[in-house]
């Protein structure tokens, strides 16, 4: 297998698109593949985040998804893609960098991708992390009002100032009132990621419209890799007991609460959130 870059950005050609990828750290430590969530490109791991995890002898890979950052974009509204593809873009990714078997982290909404993964093709999962995720069984508790109070109104796609204080705002919101959340920080990543992107208007809505298709072979109850479930206890989105109900799900899986965390994961936790993801990660070997 060949080395990694392990710094800047590279396009790829995988399943007929073109997605984009970065790598921290030596090529020939575990590799830690990031999934991001929903309408998120890389930029939402944090580069001093994937430092420090490289620092703790992982090579980290993070990439943009379908219609974010500098990945191939669809029409608004026309994503033309499934969480399965999704999966296999990941794969992919695996495949391009001579990979054979990564540690997943996944976050939000697309712990989907990590489900696929994990029961469809567990020979390329060396374990599974969920950050922020949830099982979306029935009688799991719905978004706080508070979430709802805090959301802008849609903004418009054409003006990038008017998307930026509305994916802003949405972060501010989605922090669900931490004392951790950078104002400040979250704007200039915002201005930067609108910047990057392809086409912002698909990166808003896009996600949203894709087919949740499930994997083929069973459920979370089927995933046999290490799997640690890490959840904000301040997550206005998906509340706690979602982070409960899925380390309930998989069998032998281990909770982090990251106290002060909402559905994101700022620099205050990641003392706590690094050394928890580097002991999982030598648990199951790449």
């Amino acid at each position: 297998m060949t080395a990694l870059t392990t710094h800047g950005e590279q396009l790829l050609e995988i399943n007929s698109v073109e997605l984009c990828v970065e790598t921290f750290g030596d090529r020939a430590d575990p590799p830690i593949l990031l999934v991001a969530g929903g309408s998120a490109s890389m930029l939402w791991w944090d580069a001093e985040l994937c430092e420090r995890i490289a620092a703790g002898g992982r090579c980290v890979v993070r990439y943009d998804h379908r219609d974010t950052g500098r990945s191939t974009s669809y029409p608004p509204g026309e994503p033309g893609y499934s969480y399965t593809d999704l999966a296999l873009d990941m794969l992919g990714i695996q495949d391009a960098l001579g990979i054979e078997r990564a540690h997943l982290v996944c976050q939000s909404m697309f712990g989907g991708i990590g489900l696929i993964a994990g029961v469809d093709h567990p020979d390329r999962v060396a374990s599974l992390t969920f950050v922020s995720s949830s099982t979306d069984e029935p009688g799991l508790p719905p978004p706080t009002d508070k979430l709802a109070e805090g959301l802008p109104a849609d903004p418009d796609p054409a003006d990038s100032a008017s998307v930026v204080e509305y994916v802003v705002g949405s972060a501010r919101a989605y922090a669900g009132g931490s004392p951790y959340f950078d104002e400040a920080a979250t704007r200039a990543l915002v201005e930067r990621d609108v910047a990057r992107a392809r086409d912002y208007a698909s990166t808003l809505v896009n996600h949203y419209a894709i087919e949740s298709d499930r994997p083929t072979r069973g459920g979370f109850g089927d995933i046999a890799a290490p799997t640690l479930v890490v959840h904000g206890d301040h997550d206005p989105v998906l509340p706690t007991p979602h982070g409960e109900a899925l380390r309930d799900a998989i069998p032998g899986a281990e909770l982090l609460v990251l106290e002060g965390a909402g559905h994101d994961l700022p620099g205050p936790v990641w003392d706590a959130f690094v050394p928890a993801l580097i002991r999982h990660t030598g648990r199951g070997r790449s």
